[in-house]
């Protein structure tokens, strides 16, 4: 709870997946992915109550066995590659969502997010009375650099600006989501069915936290990182 305001946490982790068999009970240093983020969630300062979203028999046995609350069993219907995220957290809500102010997302396939990310996520959207809060890592590569081709061959540039960029140093900084902490007003995600809104305010985190698990490659990756912690 921060001010009063009782906050809704939710894991969601079905069992398919594209990039990486059974990704989200993959082990990684030892622990299944999922882990990764029901230990770091049960730190939090802020979170009152922790669930999971799975159709998974196994990854709610798992979760459930880590300290995390399986209240439902997600429909399979809800589990599909193309089933949106808002679906599967509008299900949620429809079924314990009241009595809670805010609703934090924490997609399991962010292993490197830790406490102090969600809870700084938290009070970034409540110290401001924003409506939502979502983590943001600074882009690689810079979209005013980026061109599409047209079907003759020819560069258009990307970016609908005059201005031309020659040092890196001079180019306004890009920021993307990274999929590891989401926060909303519950009313205000009813109401607007996305975290990612005009009224959204961004929490930066370092791009070594922001990995995004989607390919055995990502993993790899993580699991080089978590094994210097």
């Amino acid at each position: 709870m921060m001010d009063d305001k009782r906050i809704l946490a939710m894991i969601p982790a079905r069992g398919g997946s594209k990039g990486v068999h059974r990704k989200n009970l993959a082990c990684i240093c030892g622990k299944p992915l999922i882990a990764w983020s029901i230990d770091e969630a049960l730190k939090s300062r802020y979170i009152d109550r922790l669930i999971l979203s799975s159709e998974d028999a196994e990854i709610i046995q798992i979760a459930s066995e880590l300290g995390c609350d399986v209240p439902f069993v997600r429909p399979n219907s809800l589990a599909q590659d193309d089933t949106p995220m808002i679906e599967v957290v509008s299900h949620a809500l429809s079924i314990l969502g009241e009595g809670f102010s805010y609703l934090v997302l924490l997609q399991p396939t962010s292993p490197l997010r830790n406490a102090q990310d969600i809870d700084t996520c938290i009070q970034h959207c409540l110290a401001s009375n924003a409506k939502a809060c979502i983590s943001m890592t600074e882009a690689s590569k810079s979209p005013f650099w980026m061109y599409s081709v047209s079907e003759t061959g020819y560069l258009v540039p990307f970016m609908d600006n005059d201005k031309q960029y020659t040092r890196r140093q001079d180019i306004p900084k890009a920021f993307i989501p990274n999929g590891a902490v989401y926060v909303s007003e519950i009313d205000f995600l009813r109401e607007r069915s996305a975290f990612i809104t005009d009224q959204t305010k961004a929490y930066i985190m370092p791009a070594e936290r922001s990995f995004d698990i989607d390919s055995r490659l990502d993993m790899e990756i993580c699991e080089f990182l978590l094994s210097k912690k």
